[in-house]
């Protein structure tokens, strides 16, 4: 390979280079020398080499691949292969991962004074995979149609509809005059000015997003845009891609690696295998026959207890804390659990242990009793619901049942993701958990990509299908209380579609503190607004977590500069190559 796919030169201010970008420093020495959950600590296996082929598989299909039209944190960090954003992530294991640099920025935003306006400047001579200039109008229409346009692209957060001062905009498949968009103003070529309604303090967070990634308008075709995105990165899709079908990247000849802050352009090609049964995912990974799982989940149990029996295949593998609460979300719009005791029957009716026994016991996660996770900003131990060993309080559950009327018990739904046996086992854990206390559930399975866009995450599917209960994991959007709390448990962010707050908690005490924090400068006090958000939430009863999830990932010897990067939670696939030898 020519000198274009190696070493960027440093590019705008902040910008750090890693993962032995020129020359063989960063990194923690060759496979030969790694062990047992190295990669959450280092760098495994670092080199330079460029080409060859990276090979992930997913046993369902991420939500899309239209990078302003998803919400999953493999998404996220997948997309990095082809789509940039006005800032990005360090390539760094451990706490310096969660450091922002500018990445199409020349620089992270230059906040007003009075916090209601950030403003960045591009760096010149991007460009498209055509060759054609991105410019701030890109960006502009990339924020609007992920964010303004819920009938059509309604799968990822909603930050900038809540937070930009553009309250009567009607999209841009209604109103394509961009210049009605007052949230976002484009001075000239290189200039985007975002206007807030209020002070956002984390607001350098949300352009790290990918709904920032640059769209043209002419290529814009709604929710089919995932089958041919415009690419800005160093991978374009090789053709027009079909859902289901093997996705293949190559690589993106317009895309200036002197221009990115981080080295993402190691693979030759890129190929991702779609509905692929987890068992066989596994045995394809330890086999070498493939080399990374894309979900980012971890093995499932027979491969897990291989991995650990075995000296070899556990020094290929990482045990960290993904950052994602595992719970399950009750909803009070389904009766009965309209009354708050019925909901408190449900949280002292769990048997934790079991449910944490689905995950693979201790190796899958340590029991949870809040939402908001250890190492999030915020964080105070408590546990609100507290029973003998996490394994239910019959007492309780009983007092709780008398109480909303139904000493008896009850009957509900569960649903969970039907391609994510580990959720699964746990929602039948739950289940025959509450059989004990006469609370009848069936369980109703749904695919993981429609999970969230067209069930759980439908309110009206949710109240047609009675679903009382249901599954669910969630990590930060960002690394702060705010970025985990936000989407799951302000009023303002449920939708009637790609709607992650489950509970459809519209609590005034915690919509009210979520927004002091919102634009709280002092990151102390944000902190103490988090525990405060958090324990409001669980006193309503409509959050049962269960596990501070861990997952058991595999690194296959072949593959180069892995780590598990502390925001994604997951494997850095941007930084990833093959050996060549």
């Amino acid at each position: 390979m020519t000198s274009k796919w190696l070493c960027p030169a440093a590019a705008g201010t902040a910008v750090v280079l890693t993962l032995t970008a020129c020359g063989n420093g960063g990194g923690s020495g060759s496979s030969s020398d790694a062990e047992f959950d190295a990669g959450t600590t280092s760098i495994v296996n670092a080199s330079d080499e460029q080409g060859g082929t990276l090979r992930f598989a997913h046993s369902d299909e991420l939500d899309s691949m239209d990078p302003g039209n998803t919400y999953y944190a493999a998404n996220w960090d997948f997309t990095r292969f082809y789509a940039r954003t006005l800032v990005t992530y360090t390539q760094e294991p451990g706490e310096e991962g969660l450091e922002l640099v500018p990445d199409l920025a020349e620089d992270l935003g230059q906040v007003s004074d009075d916090g209601l306006t950030w403003t960045y400047t591009l760096k010149e001579g991007l460009t498209f995979e055509n060759g054609d200039p991105i410019t701030s109008e890109h960006i502009k229409y990339a924020v609007a149609r992920s964010n303004y346009a819920p009938d059509i692209i309604n799968k990822g957060p909603t930050y900038f509809n809540q937070l930009l001062d553009s309250e009567d905009y009607d999209g841009p498949y209604e109103d394509d005059d961009l210049g009605n968009f007052t949230g976002v103003e484009t001075p000239d070529d290189r200039t985007v000015v975002f206007h807030l309604k209020e002070p956002f303090a984390e607001f350098d967070y949300l352009t790290a997003m990918s709904q920032t990634s640059p769209v043209p308008a002419d290529a814009d075709t709604g929710d089919q845009y995932q089958t041919q995105v415009v690419a800005s990165g160093p991978y374009r899709f090789e053709s027009e891609w079909t859902p289901g079908e093997p996705l293949v990247l190559v690589r993106n000849e317009e895309y200036d690696p002197e221009s990115d802050p981080i080295v993402r352009n190691r693979p030759d090609q890129i190929e991702v295998q779609w509905k692929q049964e987890e068992n066989d995912r596994d045995n394809r990974l330890l086999s070498g026959d493939l080399d990374v799982d894309v979900s980012g989940l971890g093995v499932e149990a027979a491969a897990r207890g291989r991995i650990l029996r075995d000296e070899n295949l556990r020094a290929q593998a990482d045990n960290p804390l993904s950052g994602f609460k595992l719970y399950f979300a009750i909803n009070p719009n389904v009766a009965p659990f309209d009354d708050k005791a019925c909901r408190e029957a449900i949280l002292y009716a769990a048997d934790k242990t079991t449910m944490q026994a689905a995950w693979g016991g201790e190796v899958g996660g340590d029991i949870a009793t809040t939402m908001l996770p250890p190492g999030i900003p915020g964080y105070q131990e408590a546990d609100p619901y507290a029973t003998p060993d996490n394994a239910g309080d019959p007492a309780r559950v009983e007092e709780s049942l008398e109480e909303c009327g139904q000493p008896d018990g009850f009957a509900t739904n569960i649903s969970y993701r039907s391609d994510r046996d580990k959720e699964k086992k746990a929602a039948e854990a739950l289940q025959q958990a509450l059989a004990e206390y006469g609370i009848e559930t069936q369980l109703k399975g749904y695919e993981a990509g429609t999970y969230t866009s067209e069930q759980a995450g439908s309110p009206a599917f949710v109240e047609r299908e009675e679903l009382g209960i249901m599954a669910y994991g969630w990590g930060a959007d960002w690394p702060s209380g705010y970025g985990f709390l936000q989407q799951i448990m302000h009023g303002d962010s449920i939708k009637d579609a790609g709607n992650s707050n489950l509970s459809e908690l519209d609590d005034p005490e915690v919509n009210d503190l979520l927004d002091e924090a919102a634009q709280e400068p002092d990151a102390a006090a944000r902190e103490e607004l988090y525990a405060q958000i958090d324990a409001a939430a669980m006193d309503s009863a409509t959050f049962l977590p269960y596990l501070d999830q861990k997952t058991l990932l595999y690194r296959p010897e072949n593959v180069t500069n892995v780590y598990v990067h502390q925001n994604f939670k997951m494997y850095d696939y941007s930084a990833m190559g093959v050996a060549q030898n």
